[in-house]
């Protein structure tokens, strides 16, 4: 089998494709060389930017000669030896296609779908130029019709009527503008007197407005003592009216468990408080049942309460030993006895305080029965554990629960014995 290869020595000048050239290019003579050096059209009216969309990869013309920059130029691609007989044809087809490109304002070589697509265009732009061509010849033979002649005395006539209309109106024109004038200068006068007015009323207002908003000022000023006097005397009313126990501690629950200013007293698995709430609790129960023993001048026996916050604590009297009414928590917690400790004594407290009110009242009883740190539950019979050690949370929360219940009936007899006296720190 022969040698399959086509030998390729240009390319598309616009969509850059290697072309093989007829080999009737390598036979041509100097006389048809001769004849394809005349111009073929020295302007050709092309619109190349109108038709960019269809001839879009338009490259401008060059020479052979340039082409080894490697910048510009057709692409030679060529198997061809280095010998004489084909440098001569290389050169005749490069000079043809120079001369080409020297006579039209497109480059060559040009492949077949290429050439269609130029042969197209150029189509399009010769029916363009036949309909302006078929224009411009109806309009002269029309012009050649007509019989209508020019009457030049007339014309400059008019032109003369003309001349003279034209000096009357710069005449009028100058008037005119001296009247501007004198128009200007009275607007001005009239501007500067509307501007000595405008400050005189600008300062008028300025005080009438002062005046207003003192009087404005003094009016509000009244009306608003009024409303704090009558406020203040709403509230007088109001404050002689309230417990000041009752608005300060408020005792209730929340579920199973008691709650005190809306703090939770106690801890269950399933609803595991934080420590800081009920250390906070305590806290505030602490503080009601020291303000309760000091409105009655109860004094503790053995012990001494301490509010003090989330870290309140118990003073033993004998020994001096502080028992804190919190806890932190975790293993080494629970094995701590000095918490239970200080609930024991809490609830000895409660109990004084119970005795107390009962000298006074024999009427007085407590829903829940307190001794030796458990709390007992009348409709039931059973006792809970105010301890926490080898104490469930069930039941350490339902004894606090309790607590909570017998502190609130405290609460409610003091309120009813000493309505009209107020609350001493």
């Amino acid at each position: 089998m022969g040698d399959g290869r086509i030998s390729v020595s240009f390319a598309c000048q616009r969509c850059l494709q290697p072309i093989k050239i007829d080999d009737s290019f390598d036979r041509i003579d100097e006389h048809k060389l001769a004849e394809l050096s005349l111009p073929i059209n020295s302007n050709i009216d092309v619109d190349l930017e109108s038709q960019a969309m269809s001839f879009d990869h338009f490259v401008p013309p060059f020479r052979l000669t340039d082409s080894g920059t490697g910048t510009n130029g057709f692409m030679l691609i060529s198997d061809v030896s280095e010998g004489d007989v084909g440098s001569h044809k290389m050169k005749v087809k490069a000079e043809l296609f120079d001369k080409l490109s020297s006579n039209s304002e497109i480059d060559h070589p040009l492949c077949d779908e290429c050439t269609d697509t130029l042969l197209e265009m150029m189509d399009e732009q010769l029916k363009l130029a036949d309909n302006d061509f078929n224009d411009y010849l109806s309009y002269l033979k029309k012009l050649e019709a007509s019989e209508d002649i020019p009457n030049i005395e007339q014309l400059e006539k008019e032109l003369t009527d003309l001349s003279g209309e034209e000096e009357r109106l710069v005449a009028e024109l100058s008037m005119l503008k001296a009247q501007e004038e004198a128009i200007k200068a009275s607007i001005e006068a009239q501007q500067t007197e509307q501007e000595r007015l405008r400050d005189e009323q600008v300062k008028y207002w300025r005080e009438y407005t002062k005046h207003r908003r003192d009087l404005m000022a003094t009016e509000d000023e009244f009306r608003s003592v009024e409303n704090h006097l009558a406020s203040a005397q709403a509230q007088l009313d109001r404050l002689k009216k309230t417990n000041v126990f009752n608005v300060t501690f408020h005792i209730w629950h929340s579920g199973h468990f008691g709650t005190i200013n809306n703090f939770r007293l106690g801890r269950l698995p399933s609803s595991p408080v934080d420590w800081s709430e009920i250390n906070a609790a305590w806290g505030q129960t602490a503080l009601l049942l020291s303000a309760l023993a000091r409105k009655m001048n109860l004094t503790f026996k053995r012990y001494k309460l301490v509010p003090y916050g989330n870290h309140s604590y118990i003073e033993e009297l004998e020994t001096g030993k502080q028992l804190p009414l919190y806890g932190t928590g975790g293993i080494r917690f629970y094995w701590d006895t000095k918490f239970d400790a200080a609930m024991v004594a809490f609830l000895d407290c409660l109990q004084q305080f119970k005795d107390e009110v009962e000298k006074g009242d024999s009427g007085f009883c407590l829903p829940y029965k307190m001794d030796k740190g458990k709390i007992e539950d009348s409709a039931t019979g059973n006792s809970y554990s105010i301890k926490i050690q080898f104490n469930s949370e069930e039941q350490w929360t339902k004894a606090l629960k309790f607590l909570l219940t017998n502190l609130k009936w405290g609460l409610a007899w003091v309120s009813s014995q000493f309505a009209d006296d107020k609350f001493d720190d």
